[in-house]
């Protein structure tokens, strides 16, 4: 079985930090990252899927956790085809215009391209450091299957080059009937890992939860199963705690999906409060050995 890392999408979640997960000696984001390293052997960067990182950041980050600890990265809006913010880009790119938010087809070319360019830039210092690990592209519920957008993602993987992009689906046309195999077939003829995902069903965004790797690479994310997943709030969607039941339904799945890659990557996204860090941990012990222990421990 290849390794599996439990973590969370994210460690600065307000409602997280005053929810009492954090001991009160870890009183700032420094502190607050080096005890989340200690607990879990990674973590998913959500922030930089409103706003690009910089360079002074990533380094940042990569200077205050240990050896071994791993980052994954949340592409930023513009690059996954969603409404981004005019705000949210760099300040010398920002067009002129009265729109609250643009898509790639608004920028001239050349201003795309420099936005990826600088937000894969701004990942060297994690590269550099060895802790760089996936870079998740979660595309939007308009995102079908299609021939243009299957030639996307192989844009996106070769755009990364050495990194390693991710790619979540949020249509469910996808895996409709014989969509299925013609998805994962696609995707392990090009070795791109997809995201697996655990979310309500019935929606127009909904994804079944299909635990196939498709690369040496196999990612999960657990969005929970809130009643309330096309609110706004951000904490109504996700604002789900796992029974320890239904994890450990979820143990031998985890471990079957990880007999098929080399590394597993588990992320909890059911961030409200401790939430996630409390499944997180739940999972962490339902596996056992089977699971990599946090590099700070």
């Amino acid at each position: 079985m290849g390794q599996i890392r439990i973590g969370t999408c994210g460690w600065t979640d307000k409602t997280l930090i005053e929810s009492g997960w954090y001991p009160p000696a870890a009183d700032n984001p420094e502190r607050r990252l080096a005890y989340y390293a200690r607990q879990f052997p990674i973590v998913e960067v959500d922030s930089t899927y409103y706003g690009p990182p910089n360079e002074r950041t990533t380094q940042l980050w990569a200077d205050r956790t240990p050896d071994g600890f791993t980052f994954n990265i949340k592409a930023f809006s513009l690059l996954t085809g969603h409404p981004t913010r005019v705000s949210a880009l760099y300040k010398d790119l920002r067009p002129e215009t009265d729109k609250k938010n643009v898509y790639p087809q608004d920028l001239p070319p050349q201003t795309y391209e420099d936005v990826w360019s600088r937000f894969l830039t701004a990942l060297d210092p994690l590269a550099s450091a060895g802790k760089l690990g996936a870079l998740l592209f979660q595309f939007p519920p308009w995102f079908g299957i299609s021939r243009s957008n299957k030639e996307y993602l192989l844009e996106v993987t070769a755009r990364c080059r050495a990194f390693r992009p991710v790619f979540e689906f949020r249509n469910a046309s996808w895996f409709e009937g014989g969509n299925q195999g013609e998805t994962l077939e696609f995707l392990r003829a090009h070795h791109l890992p997809y995201v697996a995902v655990d979310m309500p069903q019935g929606y127009k965004s909904s994804v079944p939860p299909v635990l196939e790797a498709t690369a040496d690479l196999a990612v999960v994310r657990f969005h929970g199963h809130s009643d309330k997943w096309t609110s706004k709030d951000i904490q109504e969607k996700f604002g789900y705690r796992y029974s320890d039941e239904e994890l450990a339904e979820w143990a031998p799945k985890l471990r079957s999906l990880a007999d098929q890659a080399k590394s597993t990557h588990v992320l909890m996204n059911n961030c409200l409060g401790d939430y996630a860090q409390r499944n997180a941990t739940t999972l962490l012990d339902l596996l056992g050995d089977g699971a990599e222990s946090a590099p700070g421990s």
